[in-house]
């Protein structure tokens, strides 16, 4: 019996970061990289056309038509159900893996950690497991035992803010998430009120701590090359 190849489709903005993906992948046997893509309009092009087992995709994708983040993950578990997701980030956030972890994406890496983890995190992914890098468990951990208390923003609190400190306008944010100025206002008053901030500054400052407007692509990750 022949052995089963998954095919992989790989979405990152960076193309160093994709090409140090593929570089690993092409020794692997069980994998074939079927597709490569730079954001969510490309994304949603290849997915519409080419067969993909699992989809290892990067959080923070900014530029494409379908955004990227929990909004884009959800469209892609809404139109592809049987397309297994694993995460790569940079943003080491409480918050986010929550939510991550919430919508049923449970192969989650991020891109501090070596690249060791890929393959066993495809492999979980397709036999819908769950697989956590060492940061990303150790992020988990905090959730679980309410030591963070960054989870209890909701989704849509989370998304504002992270476009926010990320440097859109209110106007901008409520334009990209299709909501109006006045829900997006609301929401993100309602973020700070659990952070306990009360500056835009403040706000400010936490996203960058908090590794919300750090998106860059990791050493570890360029290391294949």
């Amino acid at each position: 019996m022949k052995p089963l190849t998954l095919r992989i489709i790989l979405a990152d903005d960076h193309s160093a970061v994709r090409a140090g993906l593929q570089y690993v992948l092409t020794s692997a046997s069980t994998v074939s990289v079927t597709g490569s893509v730079r954001n969510s309009t490309e994304l949603m092009d290849v997915l519409g056309h080419s067969p993909c087992d699992v989809l290892i995709s990067d959080y923070s994708m900014p530029g494409g038509r379908y955004g990227d983040g929990i909004a884009l993950f959800k469209l892609i578990k809404k139109r592809y159900p049987s397309i297994k997701i694993v995460v790569l980030t940079m943003l080491e956030n409480p918050g986010i893996v929550h939510s991550l972890l919430t919508l049923g994406i449970s192969c989650i890496l991020s891109k501090s950690d070596s690249l060791n983890h890929l393959l066993p995190a495809i492999h979980g992914a397709y036999a819908n497991g769950r697989y956590l890098s060492p940061t990303i468990t150790d992020i988990a951990g905090a959730v679980a035992s309410g030591s963070s208390g960054v989870q209890t923003l909701t989704t849509r609190e989370l998304e504002v803010i992270r476009f926010f400190v990320s440097g859109l306008t209110v106007n901008e944010i409520a334009e990209r998430l299709s909501r109006s100025k006045k829900t997006i206002s609301t929401q993100k008053g309602a973020a700070m009120l659990k952070l306990g901030l009360k500056r835009d500054v403040d706000l400010l400052r936490y996203g960058i701590e908090s590794g919300l407007a750090d998106a860059e692509a990791g050493p570890s990750f360029a290391r294949a090359l």
